[in-house]
């Protein structure tokens, strides 16, 4: 099923800004553009491919769903073309983070919507819907709690004005739940409760941590949720909203009619019938464990929150640098080497970043991020404190970072030190290994350089690169003056040799290559 929804007046692409939004049950694509700090719709469109419900046992994706998401992400990507790539952000949600063979499907994806895509983690999903939710509400300063069902997790998130304060991401959703106990489209009391308590039981671990924060107004999102208001609103149960009492009347006449093919509800859509019984019993759990006596719905949802964010990465208030800072404070990083770090990578970049191929600014990032947080691992161990690094950065809860950012960013630290580990590269997606590499390349030099740790200006030096060939030059006799450094480069043409990189440099102005 489509739905499209075009304006009738002309805007300028590079005034529009795209959030693709891959979930488990649904695929959805929303255009606006986005001028005087507010987004109006351009075009906005919806495809149902339930990914979720094409999960074998064994996380492998059926070959015909896979399919149907290939034509819908054609579909869309007609429509994003003409948008600068910098303005579009694909999100793929919890399917694609069950999916097993994730970069063999990614690729033909990616081909098909002709744009990358992101695998977000569960947390960073809760945070993107908390912010379209409050972004695009009226709501203000006021505490609340959002909940959004979606095919394979459900998120539920507490917070204030525009700030999440806690985020969770929970294996349960209306697709999931339909598949295990309503698959053949029957339905009985004995299976709702049974249904519920599965629903019940991921739930309940994090109910009081939410309790403790508390909240004034508790926010539906997402499909299941308007879906199952416009049931209750069209049986005349509810005039807004849903309200608990609604619930129980709703629950019992889908009992009564014993099967997802006899509910005659209207409000409730044909493509949502066959994940209706999931969905409800994951709000009935969620109305019962946390007392909710009546929730308000939202149109607005994941996609909305990912247009907010896209825009905020040109802005100081950039999401992930924010989440970079913190970091470093959590885990007490030397900021000011850091820095130091930083500065010099930067400087080597953007002396060969045309020759070898690295332009994007998403690779400039990802160098100044890297840098920022190469020793963070310290803490734990000095000895192999890139490792803990890496793992620390691999699997940290960072907001605004999509899982692909974070194995990049865990493999720049990993490698920036010591013997480079090439199966580590090797591991990643196809077209980022070699750009991959040659990022670790400039922060290992970058570490090099300021090995001693001492504030300095710019160091006297360039760098050029020819293939895979790099020529680093000093002036002003520095490498005579630093002889650790000149033992540290002999070193490294060692180790770069091992990826494939031959190194030269020169020990003075005036003298050859070392």
């Amino acid at each position: 099923m489509t739905e499209i929804y075009s304006s009738t007046f002309n805007v300028k692409p590079q005034e529009c800004y795209a959030a693709v939004d891959l979930g488990s049950n649904s695929f959805h694509m929303v255009i606006s553009q986005y001028t005087n700090g507010q987004f109006t719709v351009v075009d906005r469109q919806r495809e149902v491919v339930r990914l979720a419900a094409g999960l074998d046992e064994n996380k492998n994706l059926s070959e015909e769903v896979a399919e149907r998401a290939l034509k819908a992400l054609s579909e869309f990507g007609q429509l994003l073309r003409n948008l600068p790539s910098e303005n579009i952000r694909a999100v793929g949600t919890n399917a694609l983070r069950q999916l097993k063979s994730k970069s063999k499907f990614l690729d033909r994806a990616e081909h098909a919507l002709g744009h990358s895509i992101e695998i977000i983690a569960g947390r960073e999903e809760a945070r993107l819907i908390y912010l379209g939710v409050s972004k695009w509400s009226s709501g203000g300063e006021e505490s609340r709690l959002v909940i959004d069902i979606g095919g394979g997790s459900t998120e539920i998130i507490a917070g204030l004005g525009d700030q999440s304060v806690i985020r969770e991401s929970l294996e349960v959703g209306c697709v999931t739940l339909s598949k295990q106990f309503f698959a053949d489209g029957k339905l009985s009391e004995k299976r709702f409760n049974k249904a519920v308590l599965v629903a019940k039981l991921a739930i309940q671990p994090v109910v009081e941590q939410f309790r403790a924060q508390g909240w004034r107004q508790v926010i539906g999102c997402s499909g299941t949720m308007k879906s199952i208001a416009s049931a209750m609103i069209a049986g005349g149960w509810s005039k807004d909203g849903m309200h608990k009492d609604a619930l129980q009347k709703l629950l019992q006449t889908a009992i009564d009619a014993k099967h997802v093919d006899k509910l005659k509800i209207a409000g409730l859509s044909r493509d949502r019938t066959p994940v209706f019984a999931g969905g409800l019993s994951i709000i009935m759990a969620l109305f019962e464990l946390f007392d909710i006596q009546q929730m308000s719905v939202s149109d607005i949802a994941l996609r909305e929150g990912v247009l907010f964010d896209l825009v905020g990465r040109s802005s100081p208030e950039d999401i992930r640098g924010i989440s970079v800072k913190a970091m470093q404070k959590q885990w007490a990083v030397d900021v000011t080497h850091a820095d130091n770090v930083k500065r010099t990578a930067l400087k080597l970049y953007q002396q060969i970043n045309a020759d070898w191929d690295i332009q994007d600014i998403w690779f400039l990032s990802l160098l100044e991020w890297a840098s920022q947080l190469h020793e963070i691992g310290l803490r734990i161990s000095h000895d192999s404190y890139h490792k803990h690094g890496a793992y620390i950065v691999e699997n940290g809860d960072m907001a605004g970072f999509a899982r692909r950012d974070q194995l990049i960013l865990s493999a720049l630290i990993i490698g920036h030190r010591r013997k480079f580990p090439v199966s580590t590269y090797e591991s990643l997606p196809s077209s980022l290994v070699t750009p991959a590499k040659r990022l670790a390349v400039l922060l290992r030099l970058a570490v090099l350089l300021n090995r001693g740790r001492a504030q300095q200006g710019s160091l006297p030096l360039t760098l050029s690169a020819f293939n895979q060939e790099l020529q680093l030059n000093f002036t002003d006799q520095w490498l005579d003056a630093h002889p650790l450094t000149a033992a540290d480069l002999k070193q490294e043409q060692s180790w770069l040799k091992s990826m494939g990189v031959k190194l030269k440099f020169n020990k003075t102005s005036t003298s050859g290559e070392g």
